[in-house]
């Protein structure tokens, strides 16, 4: 296989039907773009999105520049443990179903580390300098969960703002430990339909954001393969729940 055509992105159908699988149903600045553009991956056919009892495709993306490895084992993402300061933003609770994929089936994946970070509702990644902000030595929307026997995480965070650049997305990542297998890390990026982030972004303090947004459609990273990353959260007092589900090829 040449590199071309490892780097062509697939689409759910092709890729069901080369695994034998037939039509099973179913946190950048313009400164980072050349880094994304360069390093971004394409789809990974060993990571798939299981929808039990069938398997789908879910592409990998970019880890981007703004990844940290803070290994803080926490579900509520929302405060920031070097001030005990709260971000403020609308709430919203995101949870992960991560499963393992052998033999055409998917079970549940336990014991496998979700990671997650996002940029605040103006748009600022903690820990971090940019161009835009320095949230050095913050931690805020940043932390990891375990999945239970389940294979479920659940963050408890605020909805993303957007940055110059971008359409309102998050990133997360998973990492499996060995136990007999070979470990895995998969990594991508969530995005929401534009009807929810138009009702969200109009509220503060989204809404003192200036300039103007990034659609989903528009966003370079989210045309490669973005619509099968795509969420739809369901409003729940004061804010959304949005469910993720996503699977690991067996190794």
């Amino acid at each position: 296989m040449n590199k071309n055509q490892f780097n062509r992105s697939y689409s759910r159908r092709e890729m069901l039907k080369a695994l034998g699988l037939g039509s099973a149903s179913a946190f950048f600045g313009y400164d980072h773009i050349l880094y994304t553009l360069n390093f971004a991956p394409a789809v990974d056919s060993n990571a798939f999105a299981a929808n039990a009892p069938a398997c789908v495709v879910r592409p990998e993306q970019t880890e981007g520049p703004y990844f940290v490895d803070e290994k803080l084992n926490r579900s509520d993402i929302r405060n920031d443990p070097s001030n005990s300061s709260t971000k403020p933003g609308v709430p919203l609770r995101l949870e992960f179903q991560v499963s393992r994929i052998a033999g055409g089936a998917c079970a549940p994946l336990s014991g496998a580390i979700v990671d997650v970070w996002h940029c605040d509702a103006l748009g600022a990644y903690s820990d971090v300098r940019d161009s835009q902000s320095d949230a050095r030595g913050k931690k805020f929307l940043r932390g990891y969960q375990q999945t239970n026997t389940n294979g479920i995480a659940e963050f408890l965070t605020i909805y993303p703002g957007w940055y110059e650049g971008r359409a309102v997305h998050i990133h997360f990542k998973i990492r499996t430990a060995a136990q007999g297998r070979r470990a895995q890390e998969f990594t991508s990026q969530i995005y929401f339909d534009e009807s929810v982030n138009d009702q969200v972004l109009k509220q503060a303090p989204y809404n003192s954001k200036r300039g103007r947004r990034v659609m989903n459609d528009a966003d370079f990273v989210f045309r490669r393969g973005g619509k099968e990353l795509l969420l739809t959260p369901t409003k729940h007092a004061p804010g959304y729940t949005a469910k993720f589900d996503i699977g690991l090829q067996g190794s």
